[in-house]
């Protein structure tokens, strides 16, 4: 057993006896970091090295990439890129097959309903929401590596791509269009939906070839949940006027939930009393049996599927009543049989879509890799984000040429295929299944199916999003940081527009980090009495501090956002000032009298990055103590911020005897240097 025990007085005549039989301990000399590399190897190579040191290492890396080429390496990379070859020979056949296909089948059933309803969020007609639920299904059950995952049209990204297409194929004012009129519009608008599918794509390919897996850490879980929190209330909102059966201008732009508010109180008096009632009804079923889903979520073997028991109702009671004939209820009408013919959708559109595809494009993989993310930990597995680009950056591109929108991982279906028993991607195979039964028979099923029930279907989805709001008050108690981040983007996506309001979350989430590296304290370290542990100096703390030592500590990285803090704060506890100018106290314990600092040192060991401007003022800084008599003294500075400190020209101004590997070895150091009278501390170690 190695380790610092403590630090002591150093022992008298009559003392070393007791000293030498402490678990045999033994004293060591204060080590140097050039010591330490001496002694035990340098763990990290800096990357400045010269050619010569340089070009074995692109020896290997080329050496390695060219064995990628070989038969073992090829099939290491299939494996990596194909995860059912990795899994699939694991699978516990008769534990989980039933699972899955339950689980599989149930939410194929859910898909169906869900995915005719965001198509009319999406601005186009119902079956292309259908070929949504299958194509993406299909290719993230084979590339995609969250097993839990549900993936196909999300609510989000429908109202997203939907707000593009009507600003890029807006309806003609009069809008009273004949039937082929209406027909040349829906296709235009399935291309565009198509074009901005294909768009995200490219981009989610073009980061997993850049291996920008790593892009998902800057949408923090605040930014996220408010940013889905309040585009639920956005389809709330636009899902009004099919409610109340209103033909309305769909509104786009900043304030646009605003717009359609007041367009709807003002168009409230033409309200479709039928299918108003329609409406009424459905939510009534629906959001009971989503509650019912919740609380006995331990207790049902299956979720009740609310939505299909709907469907089906208002479509044998519209048939019967016939609905859309004595009251104008708008219905789906016929669903074309089969798949839409491949087409590669017009590349000519893409510079026009490519700003709204950018947004579609981090939404997806943000909520995706999150939610992947959240069940991988409860599992116990692994994801790798840059193989979710790849999967979701393919199910979109190859699904928009059989004329799909832009989808995505749900948040409903996914907790749908946990809650159901799902345990692999093999689900999402029998979820196709389902879509594809739907697809080439039983569409004609759907065709008296009054669309205010797919709206109804829209807004009870939203349920779990809109109880996000419940975590704000313990995440007011945990961070005020998050919970600012989380008000400010969700007032954002309110009141401006969904991918505005993205922005606006990332910027101000980034600049909270920012700032919080900048109100961090210089903190004076003392001594604590019979240990050998430097804590910061407090007012009922029992510190020792040795006459002209000063032990400081910056804990935050050091870059041209704080150099000035840092030079304003370290001028204050050495005593620089400049010429005509106070230097503003920082905030730490009270003043202390004590002589002039004759040895000061610096603990880096909380400066986790330093750039050229941060290296440039602790050069400056070495200086300024140079020409003040002031020994300075450097601690647990890493491998990266030494390097840096040394490239900027540190060892000009400092030797290498004075950086060290600890605050202790500093301080051993230090009072050798200042001469003290009597016992001097000495470090003990077993």
């Amino acid at each position: 057993m190695s380790g610092l025990l403590g630090v002591r007085t150093c022992p008298g005549p009559g003392e070393t006896s007791d000293l030498k039989s402490l678990l045999g301990t033994r004293l060591r000399e204060p080590l140097t970091e050039a010591r330490f590399q001496q002694l035990f190897g340098s763990a990290e190579q800096e990357p400045g090295l010269p050619a010569e040191t340089r070009l074995p290492r692109l020896w290997r890396l080329w050496r390695r990439r060219a064995g990628a080429c070989s038969g073992p390496g090829a099939w290491r990379l299939l494996l990596a890129r194909l995860p059912p070859l990795r899994w699939l020979p694991h699978y516990r056949w008769r534990a989980w097959l039933l699972g899955d296909a339950v689980a599989g089948v149930t939410v194929g059933i859910v898909h169906v309903p869900q995915g005719m309803a965001f198509a009319l969020l999406t601005s186009v007609p119902p079956v292309f929401g259908l070929y949504t639920s299958f194509f993406p299904v299909l290719i993230y059950s084979l590339l995609g590596t969250g097993r839990h995952l549900s993936t196909g049209t999300f609510a989000v990204l429908s109202l997203m791509t939907g707000s593009a297409v009507e600003r890029l194929v807006p309806e003609p004012l009069g809008g009273n269009l004949s039937g082929i009129e209406r027909e040349q519009l829906d296709a235009q608008r399935v291309g565009t939906a198509a074009a901005m599918a294909f768009g995200s794509g490219v981009l989610m390919l073009a980061m997993f070839a850049l291996q920008l897996g790593v892009l998902s850490t800057f949408l923090s879980e605040p930014v996220v949940k408010a940013l889905t929190s309040g585009a639920a209330l956005h389809v709330l909102v636009s899902q009004l006027p099919s409610l109340l059966g209103l033909s309305l201008t769909r509104q786009i732009g900043c304030f646009s939930l605003f717009k359609t508010l007041a367009a709807v109180l003002t168009a409230l008096p033409r309200s479709s009393p039928a299918e108003l009632t329609v409406s009424a009804l459905s939510l009534a079923l629906l959001v009971p049996v989503k509650e019912l889903n919740v609380r006995f979520r331990d207790r049902l073997p299956t979720p009740i599927p609310g939505e299909v028991v709907m469907v089906l109702l208002a479509s044998v009671l519209c048939f019967t009543s016939s609905l859309d004939t004595r009251y104008n209820v708008q219905i789906v009408g016929l669903l074309p049989g089969g798949f839409p013919q491949p087409l590669l959708p017009n590349l000519a559109e893409l510079p026009r879509i490519l700003a709204d595809s950018l947004p579609i494009a981090l939404v997806t993989f943000a909520v995706s890799a999150s939610l992947a993310s959240i069940y991988a930990d409860k599992y116990s597995y692994t994801i790798d984000s840059n193989q979710e680009l790849l999967a979701h950056g393919a199910s979109n591109l190859i699904s928009s040429l059989f004329s799909c929108f832009p989808n995505s991982a749900t948040l409903a279906t996914t907790s749908l295929l946990v809650d159901a028993g799902g345990n692999t991607q093999l689900a999402g195979l029998f979820s196709c299944i389902v879509v594809l039964s739907v697809l080439l028979w039983l569409g004609p099923f759907f065709y008296y199916l009054p669309k205010a029930v797919l709206a109804c279907i829209n807004i009870s989805s939203m349920r779990q999003m809109f109880f996000q709001m419940q975590e704000l008050p313990q995440l007011w108690r945990i961070s005020r940081v998050d919970f600012a981040v989380w008000m400010v983007t969700w007032v954002a996506v309110v009141t401006l527009s969904v991918d505005l309001g993205l922005a606006v979350g990332v910027v101000f989430s980034m600049m909270t980090v920012v700032c919080r590296t900048q109100r961090v304290q210089c903190l004076a370290l003392g001594l604590a009495e019979g240990t050998e542990l430097y804590r910061p100096l407090r007012k009922n703390h029992k510190l020792l501090q040795v006459p002209g030592l000063c032990i400081l500590s910056y804990p935050t990285p050091l870059y041209f956002g704080t150099r000035g803090q840092f030079r304003c704060t370290l001028g204050w506890h050495l005593g620089f000032g400049e010429a005509g100018k106070e230097t503003r106290k920082p905030d730490g314990p009270p003043d202390i009298v004590a002589e002039p600092v004759r040895v000061v040192i610096l603990d880096f060991s909380g400066v986790t990055f330093a750039d050229a401007a941060g290296a440039r003022e602790v050069v400056q800084l070495a200086s300024r103590c140079q020409d003040a008599g002031i020994h300075l003294l450097l601690a647990q500075c890493n491998a990266s911020v030494l390097g840096t400190l040394t490239r900027a020209g540190l060892l000009d101004r400092v030797t290498p005897e004075q950086l060290f590997v600890s605050v202790q070895d500093a301080a051993a150091h230090a009072l050798e240097r200042l001469e003290l009278t009597g016992p001097k501390i000495c470090t003990v170690w077993v």
